[in-house]
């Protein structure tokens, strides 16, 4: 009996699978697995498509909203369907490009190359713009990073109990910090003379 399975990725917390969870809901898809992750991770790291790769059986069929939510590297995108392929896995696409069910499977091998290269080189140019987005912010004045989370008489607090020769974890115990938080305000706070 053929099960049909479909398979979400979305790169950070802040991103919705909602989305291609409804898309592939609406495709007929039986079980869903999904992972919140980059693209670019190990499969080993994605457990919920670990654990897809370890049930899919030959003849079944695995839905995907894009070939992308495999992985952003022309390799990994090769390697990973070709493997499939040879379990006897089918494998679509919501957005209609790659159907091994109809392809030949030569032609899926050329399509898949290409949609990899295309992701690679989509995600090449979009960590190239957030650099040259991040640049032109900093030379604005922006400051990137962690913002402050602790007062001023915290500040004040933690310099002269350092001054008095008290460890990190000590002063943090006395204020209810943690250690590192003490120590963020340490390297932050106190400037080499």
């Amino acid at each position: 009996m053929t099960t049909i399975y479909g398979y979400w990725r979305c790169s950070t917390g802040q991103q919705d699978e909602e989305r291609q969870i409804r898309s592939l809901m609406d495709s007929g898809c039986e079980v869903l697995y999904g992972d919140k992750i980059t693209g670019t991770s190990n499969y080993g790291d994605r457990q919920e498509l670990s654990k897809l790769l370890e049930v899919i059986k030959e003849g079944d069929l695995l839905i995907l909203s894009e070939l992308s939510r495999l992985g952003r590297t022309m390799t990994t995108m090769l390697v990973e369907v070709e493997k499939l392929i040879n379990r006897g896995v089918k494998i679509k696409t919501l957005d209609k490009r790659l159907d091994t069910t109809t392809m030949d499977k030569s032609i899926v091998k050329l399509i898949v190359g290409i949609m990899g290269y295309c992701s690679e080189q989509e995600l090449s140019q979009i960590k190239s713009r957030c650099s040259e987005g991040r640049q032109v912010s900093m030379s604005r004045g922006v400051k990137f990073g962690r913002k402050r989370n602790y007062t001023q008489f915290q500040v004040e607090e933690v310099i002269l109990r350092k001054s008095q020769g008290q460890g990190l974890g000590t002063i943090g115990k006395s204020l209810g910090m943690t250690r590192s938080m003490v120590q963020r305000i340490v390297k932050n706070e106190l400037q080499p003379v």
